[in-house]
């Protein structure tokens, strides 16, 4: 008999079976529903990868009758797509097909409109799944034909009965119980970072190696950490991933929880990509501290270059402490707003003239230099005198306001005094 991967052999055949989703696979959710009422749409399944989307599928495939075919978009074409059409109509598929079209993201737009002909007048049942954001990935037309399902990424505790699940039939397999050290179970739950089909194959590879004792498969919690430490990453640089653990960074260095920060610094350096981590912690110093503490940017930037002189693993050091230092320090992004506020003018339009006085200096046609009127401030007391900067346009304009914190206090009652003795 040809050699069959446990997860593919341990596949539910059952919706109770599948584990996770319960938001759309519980007792009232609505693909439960739509799925035993026997009248399934078009439909496109979003999510992790082994978080069960071809698994329901195939449950799909069951309950209709219809033939199941299935692509995927990163190595099938157009053709692949014309011979599952010359089935259409004949004995074997008189009712029409059910295509699962794995990782549509990756068919372009010509290949995703080949399909709309045969999903409009219902000769295909099409069922796509992507990693990606649908609304980005899928072209318009069909999504307009779809229903979007989202596939969350399953928790640990939503792990643990398909853990045992493959635990039990890799015993059935090899003739022998396993035994189990205490939290072997829960770590491979937990390290599948919601991917079951990681979780099955760390099963099958840690009861195969397993040491024999008396008839037993004995089952190391040591062994078990092995063959699972990297499972639990799960990251794609191009992916919604990368992004969401990136904003999920910035977010919480901004918010003033260092130990949400510290987590998510850890995912990005633990995928081995140190220059996400690096660009928001350079933002999240000027955008977020800004002027409450404008010393955290050179600290910052030397934690940064100190970083990157060292490499991983050891670039953990210096990040983790200007990640600290970014989440614990006060906040204001008032000089970010003022930026903001500057460019929006320029770029409507908002421009004007400089005011004469503070151009560079020209000379008339005789070749003296014109008076211009300017006031140099270091000739005025406390190095400050009263005069326009901006174009008449906007000569009452205030971008910057000063902030709450006592950085910026201290500033405000500083001009406030130098520009009241003038």
């Amino acid at each position: 008999m040809a050699y069959r991967p446990l997860a593919d052999e341990i596949r539910p055949q059952t919706l109770d079976e599948v584990v996770g989703q319960k938001h759309i696979l519980g007792k009232d959710g609505l693909l439960r529903r739509i799925i035993e009422g026997g009248s399934v749409p078009n439909l496109i399944f979003y999510g992790p990868s082994g978080t069960g989307k071809t698994t329901v599928a195939n449950l799909i495939a069951q309950r209709t009758r219809r033939p199941l075919h299935r692509l995927n978009a990163t190595t099938a074409s157009i053709s692949d797509i014309k011979d599952i059409m010359g089935e259409i109509g004949t004995l074997m598929a008189p009712e029409g097909v059910l295509l699962y079209l794995d990782e549509i993201q990756y068919f372009n737009k010509k290949q995703q409109q080949s399909l709309l002909e045969f999903m409009e007048d219902g000769r295909i049942t099409l069922i796509a799944s992507t990693t990606e954001n649908p609304f980005f990935a899928v072209f318009g037309a069909v999504l307009s034909r779809s229903t979007v399902f989202e596939f969350k990424q399953i928790t640990a505790e939503d792990a643990l009965p398909a853990v045992d699940r493959g635990i039990h039939r890799m015993e059935e397999r090899l003739g022998a119980k396993a035994e189990c050290e205490p939290g072997v179970q829960e770590h491979i739950a937990w390290a599948c970072g919601g991917d079951i089909r990681k979780a099955m194959n760390a099963i099958e590879l840690l009861l195969t190696a397993a040491k024999r004792e008396q008839g037993k498969l004995l089952v190391t919690l040591e062994d078990a950490k092995t063959v699972a430490q990297k499972s639990a990453m799960r990251y794609d640089r191009e992916g919604d991933a990368h992004f969401d653990i990136a904003s999920a960074f910035m977010k919480s260095m901004r918010g003033s929880d260092p130990d949400a920060a510290l987590h998510y610094l850890a995912r990005l350096l633990e995928a081995g990509d140190l220059i996400t981590p690096i660009r928001r912690i350079l933002c999240s110093a000027s955008e977020d501290v800004g002027m409450a503490y404008p010393m955290a940017v050179p600290i910052v930037k030397a934690c940064v270059d100190n970083a990157l002189q060292l490499g991983l693993p050891e670039a953990q050091l210096p990040l983790g402490q200007a990640v600290v230092l970014l989440a614990t320090a006060p906040k204001s992004n008032t000089s970010c707003m003022a930026i903001h506020q500057a460019m929006a003018d320029v770029r409507a339009g908002k421009v004007g003239d400089i005011p004469r006085h503070l151009q560079n200096v020209h000379a008339d046609s005789s070749g003296l230099e014109r008076e211009q009127g300017y006031l140099y401030p270091h000739n005025f007391p406390g190095r400050w005198v009263d005069q326009q900067y901006l174009p008449d346009e906007l000569k009452d304009v205030h971008y910057y306001y000063y902030g709450e914190n006592k950085t910026e206090q201290a500033a405000k009652r500083y001009w406030e005094e130098i520009k009241k003795r003038s």
